[in-house]
């Protein structure tokens, strides 16, 4: 029996982890031994732990390469893992997206290439085409990280700057067969999205590149506008033979996971419900919306009675104007203690099922009915840490962050609102 709210809290978080590990899902979809070599690459916060699995199931010969964050390495014995730097790339990323082209690039047909992705690919395959430099991948990721654009606008931007993302890492692999395992972490679990899909055919275009920076006013680097405004060599588009033999396979999702929460709230006899798994916007709009549902199961027990939990995934923005860190999700928690004013029996808890709410070593935190009173004890006005950007700052000031370090996976961000009645103890 689980003692007290934060804890079930923590409990249900979890268990939408332990849904996608790994080590658990990896072995239930390998694919069939091929009769030449097996490669094996990939990239992402989880692609380590996967690697990890895979060659421990693996009855055949291997060899390969996958990329991940720093601190996200786990050891293997006959796949090299390089860590590299997310959400902005640096040189290792470089090296290692160059490395694991040159390792796909000389197969042939009766060889296999599995790619092991997840989110946080994308950063961490820099591979810039000719033309455009690190520092030029650089400088977008971390505008289009500032401005609010959401993943998908900002891997259709990645994709256009890229060798080897876009479907252009299965390109590279013809005609050699790739099958793709994928975790995702992305809103409607489109694998031509998450990681900005190496192996996936691309239907975005370099108009819509343009069309993504205009609307957020990003006019540098100039090369990279010069390069979107040239248009050549367009990824690999839906139907493109060089994909014919490419097969993808999710292996886990926020959905899942959400599911996984929702059998803990019921063996406590809390009614969970599950609002989506891919819901985006700004944080703190999000939020306000949340917070209106809590008050209507309060005040007028819909959609459901108390004792229930609103369970949801996706990823939210952080539109960064003031001096904070930003982080989704602890923004997300802060408007919604603001929104909900201290409301009596609602709790909830936002967190990165990766570990890292944005560039912190944080996942998330908690809100309780007396996060803004303990709060104005120490002096600090959450409306006024909401405007500068600065949730990290406040849920540290107040003890109330949720640090799990690397989970080695990640199907993004979990929220779940607990409305109890009767109260449970905190």
């Amino acid at each position: 029996m689980v003692a007290d709210t934060r804890t079930l809290l923590r409990a249900m978080f979890d268990a939408a982890v332990a849904t996608a590990d790994p080590a658990k899902i990896v072995p239930q979809n390998l694919p069939d031994l091929p009769r030449g070599r097996t490669v094996v690459v990939g990239a992402g916060k989880a692609s380590a732990a996967m690697a990890r699995a895979f060659e421990q199931s693996w009855k055949g010969s291997l060899s390969g390469i996958v990329a991940t964050r720093y601190g996200h390495a786990v050891p293997c014995d006959r796949i090299e893992i390089i860590e590299a730097a997310h959400p902005v790339p640096d040189a290792a990323g470089e090296r290692a997206a160059h490395r694991i082209l040159e390792c796909v690039r000389r197969l042939g047909p009766d060889d296999l290439v599995v790619a092991l992705i997840s989110g946080g690919g994308s950063a961490l395959l820099a591979a810039p085409v000719p033309g455009l430099t690190l520092a030029d991948e650089q400088a977008v990721n971390r505008v289009l990280l500032a401005s609010g654009a959401s993943i998908e606008e900002m891997n259709c931007v990645r994709k256009h700057l890229s060798s080897i993302k876009g479907g252009r890492l299965a390109a590279a692999a013809h005609p050699a067969r790739v099958v793709t395992l994928v975790i995702s972490d992305v809103p409607g679990d489109d694998p031509a999205v998450i990681a900005s899909g190496p192996t996936v055919a691309d239907p975005t275009s370099y108009s819509d590149a343009r069309e993504v920076l205009k609307r957020y006013g990003i006019s540098e680097p100039r090369s990279v506008i010069l390069h979107l405004d040239a248009a050549r060599d367009e990824t690999p588009k839906p139907g493109d033979p060089r994909l014919a033999r490419s097969e993808t396979r999710l292996i886990a999702n926020p959905q899942r996971s959400l599911l996984a929460a929702a059998e803990i709230a019921l063996a406590h006899n809390i009614i969970p419900v599950i609002l989506g798994d891919a819901i985006e916007g700004e944080a703190r709009e999000v939020a306000r919306v949340m917070a209106g549902i809590a008050r209507q199961v309060v005040n007028y027990h819909q959609p459901v009675p108390a004792p229930c939990v609103l369970l949801s995934g996706g990823e939210t923005t952080v539109t960064v104007r003031g001096k904070g860190r930003g982080g989704r999700n602890v923004e997300f928690l802060l408007a919604l203690a603001v929104a909900l004013g201290g409301l009596p029996n609602v709790w909830a808890i936002a967190a990165d099922t990766d570990g890292v709410d944005g560039a912190e070593e944080v996942a998330g935190a908690i809100v309780s009915p007396t996060t803004l009173c303990r709060a104005a004890e120490s002096g600090i006005r959450a409306s006024d840490r909401l405007a500068d950007n600065d949730a990290h700052g406040f849920f540290e000031a107040i003890g109330d962050q949720v640090i799990t370090g690397p989970t080695l996976t990640n199907v993004n961000d979990f929220r779940a609102i607990l409305v109890s009645a009767p109260p449970l103890s905190g």
